[in-house]
């Protein structure tokens, strides 16, 4: 079974624009690592959006993990998003009132599975939030976190429960050198753990030889249109 499979995928935020996204074919195996590149407006996020069932496409089928989300409704699509996709965003989208901990065992109670070698959810995301050097920073609220330790939580959140398939759009932005060495390591220690794949989305070509595959999202994408701000 593929990770992921796209097939004549088509995506136009109106209905009278071009289209943001025309892929006639793009495939992942599973385990594998690919990092996709592109400039900011090469319509990366709306891919993202569109394999992660936040969008649906106007043509074509979205298979993820042998699963059609394409033809999914609201409800399910939700439900295996939260089940079977880890998402590091470019924003982290964590939960303001909520603390480290607590963030990243946040998935377990929509369903995630929890690691197997693990008793419980908490012992994972302690076990994650060490190996990204930031154990320290466990009990404290995220907003009094610096931006590159707000970016760990979010990593130890998408990994945990080793989902099927990890998405990382720009992960590492905000992190230096060493750190950004050792995030990686750890992003795919924990796939490779689970068998989990990862696409991995940047404009940091540098990292780009560490990954089974690289490709250019102008490489598959057909589209003509291009949407404004990193979309």
């Amino acid at each position: 079974m593929t990770a992921l499979a796209l097939t004549g995928v088509r995506f136009r935020y109106h209905p009278d624009s071009t289209d943001i996204i025309n892929i006639k074919s793009f495939d992942m195996n599973r385990g594998e690592r690919v990092f996709m590149f592109g400039p900011s407006g090469s319509g990366k996020t709306t891919l993202l959006g569109l394999i992660g069932g936040l969008f649906l496409p106007a043509n074509g089928i979205v298979k993820v993990l042998g699963s059609d989300v394409s033809t999914m409704g609201h409800g399910a699509r939700d439900q295996f998003r939260s089940r079977e996709i880890g998402f590091i965003f470019q924003v982290f989208n964590l939960v303001p009132y909520l603390n480290v901990l607590d963030n990243v065992t946040l998935p377990c109670r929509f369903g995630r599975r929890v690691s197997s070698g693990f008793a419980d959810a908490t012992v994972e995301a302690r076990f994650l939030l060490k190996q990204l050097g930031i154990a320290s920073v466990t009990n404290s609220s995220v907003a009094s976190l610096s931006i590159g330790q707000q970016q760990r939580v979010a990593a130890a959140r998408a990994l945990i429960g080793s989902p099927g398939l990890i998405i990382a759009d720009e992960p590492t932005s905000a992190l230096d050198a060493d750190s950004r060495t050792e995030f990686l390591s750890v992003l795919f220690a924990q796939a490779k753990r689970e068998g989990s794949s990862i696409l991995f989305v940047s404009h940091d070509k540098s990292i780009a030889g560490q990954f089974d595959r690289s490709v250019g999202l102008a490489d598959i994408n057909n589209a003509p249109g291009r949407a404004g701000g990193d979309l």
